[in-house]
Formats: structure tokens, C-alpha cells, sequence
């Protein structure tokens, strides 16, 4: 037995264990997500797809959602450590709003329904264009952050 594990637990230590759970993080995580979801559920149920057509809606919201995922991590990067205020707004707005935002099952449910459907070619393309232009915008956003971020965080000091 080593020294270290001869030692009692105690959970009222004030001291946080490198990735423990803050449920600070989790609720801006939550609140987040509710209004990623919610955005997304109105577009969905504003423009929904047309049976056997290229689903744009859903298309259009994880593009878009690549691009601003993109913008917002490389400016967070850009500015200082995944730390504080900065930790919040990745985990508040990157992984809740733009996670709930964006959606890998309706876009996997629409490419299986067209593929299934008979409208092979439809699904086909739709699932390599959404993939293609997924990553190309994410990258887009990932440069642009680093443009703009750059040249603000430039003239601010």
C-alpha cells in the first residue's frame, strides 16, 4: 500500500480534482441546449422537409451551426485559456446552444428515409454534401475566428 492510498477520502475537501463535475457548468450546459433545441425545433417546424427533397432546413442548420462552432472556438482560443468567463461561453454556448442547435440524428433519419424511400441519389448526396460542407465551414469559421479575432484583440492592446 502506498502512502497516498493509506489516506482517507474526504469529499468536504475544498480542493477539485482536475475534470471534476461543477454544476455551474452543466446548468449553462443546460439552459444552453434548451435554447439551441428550441431554435432548432421552431426552423424545423417553420420549413419542414419535403418528403424525398433535400432536407434544407436541416441542412442549413448544421452548416451554419459548423461555421459559428468554428468562429466561436478559435475566438475563445484566440483571446486566453480555456479558463473562467471563456470556459463558460465553450461550454455554455459551444457545447449547449450550438449542440442543441445542430443535429446528427435528423440529419441521419432524413439521409436514411431518402436512401430508403427510393430517393437513393437524394440521400446519398445529402449526406456527403451535408459531411463535406460540415467540415469546409468549420474550418471556414476556425479561419475567420482567426482573422477577426486576431485583428480585435490586435487594435485592443
Amino acid at each position: 500500500m502506498t502512502p497516498s492510498s493509506s489516506r482517507p477520502h474526504t469529499p468536504s475537501s475544498s480542493r477539485r480534482r482536475p475534470g471534476s463535475l461543477d454544476w455551474r457548468w452543466l446548468l449553462l450546459i443546460l439552459l444552453g441546449g434548451t435554447l439551441g433545441t428550441a431554435v432548432r425545433a421552431w426552423l424545423e417546424s417553420t420549413w419542414p422537409a419535403q418528403p424525398g427533397a433535400w432536407p434544407w432546413t436541416t441542412f442549413w442548420i448544421n452548416i451554419g451551426g459548423s461555421l459559428m462552432l468554428g468562429l466561436l472556438l478559435e475566438g475563445l482560443a484566440i483571446s486566453g485559456s480555456d479558463a473562467g468567463w471563456r470556459r463558460g461561453v465553450r461550454l455554455g454556448v459551444g457545447t449547449g446552444v450550438m449542440g442543441g442547435f445542430t443535429t446528427y440524428s435528423t440529419f441521419a433519419v432524413e439521409s436514411v428515409e431518402r436512401l430508403g424511400g427510393g430517393q437513393w441519389l437524394v440521400g446519398a448526396a445529402y449526406a456527403l454534401v451535408s459531411v463535406v460542407f460540415g467540415i469546409l465551414t468549420a474550418v471556414a469559421g476556425l479561419r475567420l475566428g482567426r482573422t477577426v479575432f486576431s485583428r480585435l484583440l490586435g487594435e485592443a492592446a
